[in-house]
């Protein structure tokens, strides 16, 4: 077995071994056992980060170079009007804090999410025109992930903080945050 260890940038196209196609799901993962095209057992050994973009270069610990390619899998595509329409989309499919591909092709903008009959209506209430096909899934970052920046987990949490709240007027309240942790502070206030 091969083992993936190392996220590279740059190398020339001669030098790439081989493809590793991978359907979403499993490029937001660090450990995995898996085969190549040219059916090769490899192994990734990745630091928790980033998610495996379409044509990101790993290298191996014996200096193989394997191409990761984003498999075609079940997606919807959501298209509407571009600008404000398009905007409004974005906006409530985000706010349901859900992975999306946004992009353009030669049909015009579009919206790409996994299927979910609720995202679905969503979209359509919104005036979009939604299909169900199989294509590739790329999902945006985050903007906090950009270029590299942070790491992403290609999916939401539910993490909770427990906040306890003394005030002087004799009452404690405990708030509750999104975030898969529990912290239990105890903070003075005067109000």
């Amino acid at each position: 077995m091969l083992e993936l260890i190392k996220r590279i940038t740059h190398v020339d196209a001669s030098e790439i071994h081989d493809n590793l196609v991978l359907p979403y799901e499993l490029r937001i993962r660090g450990r995995l056992r898996a085969t190549t095209e040219t059916n090769l057992d490899v192994g990734l050994f990745l630091d928790r980060g980033p998610v495996l973009r379409d044509g990101d270069l790993l290298e191996a610990k014996s200096g193989e170079i394997i191409r990761i390619r984003a498999a075609e899998e079940r997606v919807v595509t959501a298209r509407v009007e571009t600008g404000l329409p398009l905007a409004r989309l974005c906006y409530h499919l985000g706010n349901r804090h859900v992975t999306l591909a946004i992009g353009e092709d030669e049909q015009g903008a579009f919206v790409r999410f996994p299927p979910d009959h609720v995202l679905e209506g969503l979209a359509e209430r919104l005036g979009a025109t939604v299909v169900h096909h199989t294509a590739t899934f790329d999902p945006e970052p985050g903007a906090y992930n950009q270029a590299g920046q942070g790491h992403s987990h290609g999916h939401s949490h539910g993490h909770s903080h427990a906040d306890s709240h003394e005030h002087l007027h004799g009452k404690s309240h405990d708030h509750t945050h999104a975030a898969g942790h529990t912290h239990a502070h105890g903070h003075k206030h005067t109000h």
